[in-house]
């Protein structure tokens, strides 16, 4: 026996769900402050106008380094908070990016600024052919995947001559005075950081990105309901390491020399893994906030206790406190208490 419903019925529970989902948009819009960042994009351009007051060169390496970390742990996002896999090997991308864009300035002299977006696409193909291999695997398989990945890239790059092996490659230097010579770079940083934040944020919200977080949630049951999860991994993958490629590309010309021990260390990739672990995986903000957390954290170990593995001591106690009052991340935690304040919510 088949139950039909009246037409106007089934009106009125279109018209019924369409006002819930335009409530549910309005109040999300009203506890949502996507201003914050562009303001506080605003406030970090116009800081660079102190060095007219003295030498604040400190200050900006804290800040574009911040940025460079920022950018690196926002596309990592892409890959382990989104689709929710965790990978221990995207320094290679961020070594990729510093290779391909540094040996371009040395050789013919183009900027490594100009060419971070190719750097970035190298880097990106790099990753979608790293992908289509490594994704076969889950969970712990693949996070052992990403490090065997590390390790024989390190092998690779120690060897090549063409790229200076082991003693690396030094790049010239720019001819602004000491003042201004990181001005470019902390630009650059800037830029990269605020573009990855807003396409991340532009990826979640898409349909792309909901079947990642579909794949996050439970792989077996998105499969069965239609979403192609081998293509949407891989995808991630590429994307991911493309925003991490381009901040290795800047980050090489800043350091005016490329050495394997430089990019291609597990730490550079752990430190990814924190950032987005204790800001709030999967969040826009988490990266964010993790990253100026973790940096903030290892400038005040270091000046306060020295350069010795002390300071990482003091670094990892604060973390552990952190992750035991917030377990999902400071942004996760808190939205899901209700107690997030609207300058951290960007989603």
């Amino acid at each position: 026996m088949t139950v039909t419903f009246p037409q106007s019925s089934a009106s009125t529970v279109r018209e019924a769900r369409r006002a819930y989902n335009e409530k549910l948009a309005l109040k999300a819009d009203q506890t949502r402050a996507t201003w914050f960042p562009l303001v506080l994009l605003a406030a970090l351009a116009a800081l660079p106008l102190l060095q007219f007051t003295g030498n604040y060169n400190y200050l900006l390496h804290l800040v574009l380094f911040t940025a460079c970390s920022v950018a690196m742990a926002s596309g990592w996002n892409i890959l382990g908070g989104f689709a929710g896999y965790v990978s221990l090997g995207h320094s290679v991308f961020f070594g990729i990016g510093g290779y391909v864009a540094g040996m371009l300035f040395a050789r013919y002299g183009i900027s490594t600024i100009v060419t971070a977006p190719l750097a970035g696409l190298v880097a990106a193909a790099a990753g979608y052919l790293v992908g289509l291999v490594t994704l076969k695997v889950r969970g712990p398989s693949f996070i052992i995947s990403s490090i065997a990945l590390l390790m024989i890239a390190r092998i690779l790059f120690d060897n090549w001559a063409f790229i200076g092996g082991t003693n690396g490659l030094t790049l010239p230097t720019n001819s602004l005075t000491v003042q201004w010579t990181k001005l470019p770079y902390y630009y650059a940083f800037l830029a990269i950081a605020a573009f990855t934040v807003w396409a991340t944020y532009r990826i979640k919200h898409s349909k792309f990105g909901l079947g990642l977080r579909a794949i996050s949630k439970d792989e077996i049951k998105a499969e069965s309901a239609g979403i192609n999860t081998r293509l949407y991994k891989v995808l991630a993958f590429a994307l991911s390491a493309f925003f991490v490629g381009m901040a290795g590309a800047v980050w090489g010309e800043y350091l005016t020399y490329l050495r394997p021990n430089i990019f291609l260390l597990i730490n550079i990739s752990a430190n990814l893994v924190l950032m987005c672990i204790l800001g709030g995986k999967g969040t826009i903000a988490g990266p964010v906030i993790g990253a100026v957390a973790i940096v903030a954290l290892n400038e005040f170990f270091v000046a306060t206790m020295g350069a010795s593995e002390i300071n990482i001591l003091g670094t990892g106690l604060v973390m552990a406190l952190g992750l035991v009052f917030f377990p999902l991340g400071l942004v996760g935690t808190l939205a899901k208490k209700g107690k997030l304040p609207r300058v951290l919510n960007w989603d």
